[in-house]
């Protein structure tokens, strides 16, 4: 057995809380957001009773400036008499604003302050158009920046936080690249759930927002809830068409260095299966499509699929399935729950295969670990491989297409534990009282939306366009070293190592138009020259250059 494949045996033994000094951390921070939460709940109901009870009115600058004035010396008596330890409340804070404002000679009338909760958004986006989840810089258009703008219009954050997110505390479950969609995502937040004049929030959010973004509910929660902390797990799905497990067409840049390696090793035996090509090998593309379209994978071939998959299950060291780390950088060690592999499906003419990836958390790319698995299975290479990848030697792993990239659902199985613990001494009514996070109340509204504005567009493109015959293709016409691991030994050979600093010989380029998920029809033209045009060492992009914390932004 190899150094790496040692490794590996011994890492699918480590158990979850066996996992990097970063998760931990993430772990410690967690607790204290309990121990915090459960310190404030009392407060917290104390201030439901006090002000959601109240109507509020409107105040004029006189009598404002008369009882901000009454508040501040109130406020200055206690701090003489209270310990250093002791918190101000929120309510404290926005008195002792207001009674600041008043002193200032704010003018003319204010707007009533309306209470804020902390709360957790249940949504749904198609991302084809957008930046990916996170709010960017202006002028980028983002889920978040859409989800913002919706609940500033619709009352739920107030014009005075309205400049910036960082005011409610803005935080996501899970980073979405561009692009990519989500079934279910959360995003934690201060905001107004009572507002005047509004009967259901959710319904006047969801006006505001584009069709393609969808607010299924939203929960009270406790006052210290972050999204990103107590987020315990995610779940993604992949689609892909069967037919990209097909071996590549004999002539191909990819297949005469791949021969060339196999007749130089032990047997010299082909590991897979040539019979598709076969008296086909001077068909064009368009018919080498045709004919993809039309062929189903054997059951052997997905079992294939399925022993590979188990690979990635387990705490593992991912630094050649992300970009910009180092081997030695702890955060590189990621616990993945479960890897499942469902029975093909056939849409229209097409084939497709669904892989769901149930992991604690994810690294930027994780599109390449879905390469492997097919680049791995139709090249006949043994699951070693991706135990060589988990190795010290740096490889280039290139990236599927981000158009079959599904976020299904971020899980906080210990934050509703707790929650579940509370309740049970309490009523729904209670001020206490904190509802689970769950998205199977919504499944049937998820349902529809999965299939009206991503299934049925991932397959639109697909059928139009063939992006991910082009994206094969891409693979088939390189005919450099860099994917030659990709052998029926499953061992990583020296000419496929990179060495930092040392300039690589024909290395792989990846190709712009498959980072995207946006093809609209009036486009078709142009989308089909782009996707031609992958085959060529045209629109070329090597992998991006983040520092630690860029990267951090973009993992979940």
């Amino acid at each position: 057995m190899s150094s790496a494949s040692a490794g590996d045996a011994n890492s699918q033994k480590r158990a979850p809380e066996a996992l990097d000094e970063d998760a931990r951390d993430d772990s410690v921070k967690r607790q204290r957001l309990e121990e915090k939460s459960n310190e404030e709940i009392t407060t917290e109901a104390a201030e439901d009773q006090t002000m959601e009870s109240a109507e509020p009115t409107v105040e004029t600058s006189a009598t404002t400036s008369s009882k901000g004035m009454n508040k501040a010396r109130k406020q200055d008596s206690r701090k003489k008499g209270r310990g250093r330890d002791r918190r101000r409340t929120r309510n404290e804070e926005d008195a002792s604003r207001d009674a600041q404002a008043s002193e200032d000679g704010e003018s003319g009338s204010k707007a009533p302050r309306l209470p804020k909760r902390q709360c957790a958004l249940l949504l749904g986006f198609c991302g084809s158009g957008y930046s990916g989840m996170q709010i960017q810089p202006e002028h980028t258009k983002t889920i978040e920046g859409a989800l913002f703008s919706a609940l500033v219009k619709a009352g739920a954050v107030s014009q005075d936080n309205a400049d910036n997110p960082t005011k409610v505390g803005l935080a996501r479950a899970a980073r979405t690249d561009a692009g990519v969609h989500a079934a279910g995502n959360i995003v934690s937040l201060k905001m107004i759930i009572t507002i005047p004049g509004v009967k259901d929030i959710v319904a006047k959010i969801n006006e505001e927002l584009p069709p393609e973004i969808r607010l299924w509910g939203y929960v009270r929660t406790q006052n210290s809830f972050n999204a990103r902390l107590v987020c315990d797990s995610r779940k993604y799905t992949y689609f892909f068409p069967a037919y990209l497990l097909i071996p590549p067409k004999p002539g191909s840049g990819f297949h005469r260095v791949w021969s060339e390696q196999v007749k130089n090793m032990a047997d010299g035996k082909l590991p897979v299966s040539y019979e598709f090509w076969e008296g086909k090998e001077s068909d064009t593309k368009e018919e080498d499509l045709a004919r993809k379209r039309a062929w189903r994978v054997s059951s052997e071939q997905v079992q294939t699929l399925r022993n590979l998959a188990t690979r990635y299950e387990g705490t593992h060291n991912f630094h050649n399935f992300t970009v910009g780390r180092e081997y030695t950088d702890r955060s590189n060690m990621r616990y993945m729950k479960k890897v499942e592999i469902a029975d093909p499906v056939v849409y229209g003419e097409t084939e497709w295969i669904s892989v769901l990836f149930h992991g604690q958390s994810f690294m930027l790319h994780q599109r390449k670990m879905m390469a492997i698995l097919v680049l791995s299975c139709r090249m006949g290479t043994p699951s070693r491989v991706i135990s060589e990848l988990y190795g010290q030697r740096d490889v280039f792993v290139p990236k599927m297409p981000s158009l079959g990239l599904l976020l299904e659902e971020p899980l906080f199985e210990s934050y509703n534990e707790r929650m579940a613990v509370i309740n049970s001494k309490l009523q729904p009514s209670d001020p206490e009282y904190r509802p689970l996070i769950d998205f199977e109340q919504y499944r049937t509204q998820i349902n529809e939306f999965k299939e009206k504005f991503i299934y049925k567009n991932m397959r639109e493109v697909e059928d139009r366009d063939g992006l991910f015959d082009a994206w094969i293709r891409s693979i088939d016409a390189y005919a450099g070293p860099d994917l030659l691991y990709l052998n029926p030994t499953g061992a990583v050979p020296d000419a496929s190592v990179i060495v930092k600093g040392t300039r690589r010989p024909n290395p792989f380029r990846e190709k712009r138009v498959f980072d995207t998920t946006s093809f609209p029809a009036e486009r078709d033209a142009d989308i089909k020259k782009e996707l031609e045009a992958a085959e060529d060492e045209v629109d070329e992009v090597e992998e991006e250059v983040l520092d630690k914390r860029q990267l951090e932004e973009t993992e979940g």
